[in-house]
Order: structure tokens, then sequence, then C-alpha cells
């Protein structure tokens, strides 16, 4: 995701009329009071460790373990990796590397990390176009890799090692090419939407009086009889991870698969938010994932309120988001934005709070336009909501988790001093050189730098310092620099 640019509109307040009654201060404190945390009891009996109503979104091109870990120190409870490709897992990948370093890698980081090398709860996010290759991927995430990369690629393309699964739909006028000899009516779908599955999408009623299971009455199969399945009996998982010597020997809290992603290039290769346009599709992925996973396993979905806002994309929303639960997803992830607008423009938690109050069984997590801790506690009074993801609000500024767990304790909020912020951008950089090497640390850390300057009582100074930094050197000179606490004015008696 963008941050910056044509991509993202600057920070701005959500739509939400009446908000401005709600006092944040008053709803934390009462919130707190209410559960142990603040957390709606329901998520706690998912993931018993998590102790606050919030978490760290997966954010792409940010959330590695450097980032998580420094938010994790600042009171973030969960961490969500960035949208990881299934393709690129089965692959074999470096990214699955990056998507749970902490475990991957401990001895790299243990010199690096104060309070040990703990990145959990982690929650492993997918995306994908192809159910198999979806379900694989998923699998060897939980399980870390423990059994050979061609045992997962036979539970995605059997035996041969090829898919038998070819995704043939693209979108015509996009900016890419049709296939020869395709016609704008080939584009809708190919392999996996018949056209009696899209005339029932088309035919179907409101989303108050429609159904969803009745589009799992009539799907097609996911998996031909003769493709390996994943193990889902203990002792078929312990037979097929015995040989896997010093494996990890924890692993994701949950798996998330990311039907929301809003890039141009992931929606027209057919993954993320493209799938909120195909129901079928979409559940197809989700019944593949839950089906792959052992039972205990739990899953979650992160969805956009649409991919726009015609009535029938609201339609799709409410076919995939209801399925998601059927199928025995433990939450979905709503940011109340469509996938047309990308980051721009204002999030709706007006959706948030009409869709809550007709799915008041339901674990609903919020997203979109959380900018300080304030909003945590403004979108869960308001919208209903069981708790709120922290996206582009986290970024450079860690304290935001501090600050709302202040706030659930009756506490004043405190912002960070010039010492501290200088401790975490040591700790970040450090971190960051440990998961990306230097000379890429560099890079990243300006993008975070930039952010990091809000806080500073000269924040243009220090976006321009940071926009050069290169080395560690360079890191450290900024800091001494700039990183240090106003000189006391006195004055004579």
């Amino acid at each position: 995701m963008s941050v910056n640019g044509n991509n993202a509109t600057p920070p701005s307040p959500a739509i939400a009329p009446g908000i401005e009654t709600l006092d944040p201060v008053a709803f934390a404190r009462e919130l707190g009071q209410r559960w142990p945390g603040g957390v709606d009891p329901r998520v706690r009996a998912v993931l018993p460790t998590m102790d606050a109503p919030f978490f760290q979104a997966g954010l792409a091109g940010y959330s590695d373990a450097a980032m998580r870990i420094v938010a994790r120190q600042q009171g973030c409870p969960l961490c969500v990796t960035e949208a990881l490709l299934d393709r690129m897992l089965l692959g074999g990948g470096h990214g699955f590397d990056k998507a749970d370093l902490v475990l991957q890698n401990e001895q790299l980081l243990a010199d690096n990390l104060p309070s040990g090398t703990d990145d959990h709860p982690l929650i492993g996010q997918i995306i994908g176009s192809d159910p198999d290759e979806m379900a694989a991927a998923a699998v060897k995430m939980y399980e870390q890799g423990q059994r050979r990369d061609r045992e997962y690629r036979d539970m995605a393309y059997g035996s041969g090692g090829m898919p038998h699964y070819v995704d043939t739909r693209w979108k015509v006028g996009d900016g890419e090419a049709a296939p020869a000899g395709a016609s704008a009516s080939d584009a809708v779908c190919e392999d996996d939407c018949t056209p009696e599955a899209l005339l029932r999408l088309a035919e179907m009623q409101p989303p108050e009086s429609y159904d969803p299971r009745s589009v799992f009455a009539n799907l097609p199969p996911v998996d031909p009889a003769d493709k390996p399945k994943p193990p889902n009996s203990k002792p078929e998982r312990e037979r097929a991870g015995a040989e896997a010597a010093g494996a990890p020997s924890r692993s994701f809290a949950t798996i998330d698969v990311n039907l929301a992603c809003p890039v141009k290039k992931i929606d027209r290769k057919s993954r993320g938010g493209h799938w909120l346009t195909d129901p079928v599709g979409a559940i197809r992925i989700l019944k593949a994932v839950r089906d792959g996973l052992p039972p205990e396993v739990p899953c979650t979905v992160k969805l956009r309120r649409a991919y726009d806002d015609t009535p029938e994309m609201a339609r799709n929303f409410e076919v995939i988001f209801s399925a998601a639960y059927d199928l025995g997803y433990a939450w979905a992830t709503v940011h109340a934005r469509t996938v047309e607008q990308r980051y721009i423009g204002p999030s709706r938690w007006t959706f948030l709070k009409d869709l809550m109050s007709r799915h008041t069984d339901k674990i609903v997590f919020g997203s979109g336009d959380v900018w300080v801790a304030q909003d945590i506690f403004r979108m869960i009074g308001y919208a209903g909501v069981s708790g709120v993801s922290v996206a582009r609000g986290c970024i450079g500024n860690p304290w935001i988790f501090r600050q709302a767990r202040q706030m659930l304790a009756g506490q004043p909020v405190t912002r960070p001093s010039i010492a501290e912020q200088r401790e975490v951008l040591l700790q970040h950089f450090r971190l960051s050189v440990a998961v990306n090497g230097e000379y890429h640390a560099g890079k990243m850390m300006r993008k975070f730098g930039i952010k990091f300057a809000q806080h500073h009582h000269t924040p243009e100074a220090v976006k321009v310092r940071m926009c050069a930094v290169n080395t560690t050197k360079d890191w450290l000179a900024t800091l001494d620099e700039l990183y240090v606490e106003p000189a006391t004015v006195s004055s004579a008696g």
C-alpha cells in the first residue's frame, strides 16, 4: 500500500455522523472495567493471550519483524504479517522466512533483542488466486515448513507437480492485454465460475433475506479425489512432521485470508480485493483453506466493505462475510473503504455500525481512519466492533498502543519524550539491519523516519535528514544531532 501521493489522502476523520457525542476517554475507561483489558470474551476464547482490543495490521512494505517487535514493546498485543503470496510460499521464496523471522532465524536476532525473540501471537496472512495453492500455502505457514517443499507443492498441484487448475481470468481494458481471441464476455470468469453460478448471483435477493449456505450447496468440488490432502488428525500430523528435527514449536495464532488488498496489480491478477466481485470464487478459497488446516487452527479473513458502491457489490460482501462464519472462520477484519477507493477519501464507519447492528453474534474487527489512540475507542464505541485493526496510524507511531492501554486503565495519555523517541528509533534501526541488512535497512527506515518525525518538535528538519539516511553511521549522526532534549532556559532571580 502507498501511504502518500496519489494513492492515499492525508489523515482525516471517517464518516460517522453523531460521533461527536461519544467521549472516547470515558468509553475506554468503561470498556476496561467491563472486561479484562477491554477484550471481548469471544476473542479471548480464540486467542487466550489477547489482552487488548486492538492489533497491528499487516502493512505491505512496512510490517516486518522489526516493526512488529517495536510495536509489541509499546503495548501491541497482536500483529499481522504482510500478505504473502501463496505461490511464493510454495516455491520456497524468502518471504516465508521474513513472515516469521523470529522463529526462523532466532540466532540472528538474539543479540538485538533486550527481551528475547518473542514475536507472538502472530497472524500469518496469505493472498492468492487458486484455492488449492492457498490451502497448501496455509498448511506450510502453520507447520512452519516442517516438510519438504515438494510435499507442499504436491498438496496444491498433485504428484505430477503441475497445476491442475489454471487461472485464466483477466480484466479487459484495465491495462493488460487479453489472450488472443478473447472477448469482453470471456473476461468475466472461466475456471471457477460456472454459468449457473453466475446466474444464481445475478438473481440474488437482498442481503437480509439471502442465505449464503445456498452457495455452498452448489459449489463444484475444490479438490480432485486423488489429490494428496494435508493431515488433519493429530497422529497424521505428528508422523508427517517427525523427520523435521528441531522444527519450531510455535506457529501462527491464526491464518488470515486476504480478500481486501486494493492494489491494482493485485486486483488484476485475481487476488485480494478482486474476490469481492466474485463470491463463488471467494468462498472456494475460504473453504479450501479452512478444510486444509487442522480444525483447531483458527482462520480469519480480511475484507473491504465492497468492491465499489454498487448494490451488486454490497450483496457480494454480505454473501462472503456470512459464508466465512458459516465455514468456521473466527472473525473478519473489515476495512470501511471500498477496493476502488484504495486509501482515497474517508472510510465509512456508518457501514461498520450497520453491519454490527445486523450481526451482533459475530466477532468483527474494524479498520480505516484510525490515526490516534482515541480513534480506537471512537470506532469501538460508535460501530460496536469487537476491536480495531490499526494500520497507517501506527507507522512511525508505535506509542499509539501504549496510549490506548493507558486509556483502558483510566490513565492520562502521555506523549513520547525526545529520549523515548531516540531509544525507539535506535531499536527499530538495529532490528531492521538484523532483518534486512544495512543497505536495505537504510532505505526502509527512511519511510519510517519521516513518519516518526511527526512527534518531534522540529518535524520538517527531521524529515529532511531522514531522507538522506543510508547507513547506521548516518542514522546515529541524525539522532545525535536532532534527538537531544532541548536545553532548559532559566532566568536569573
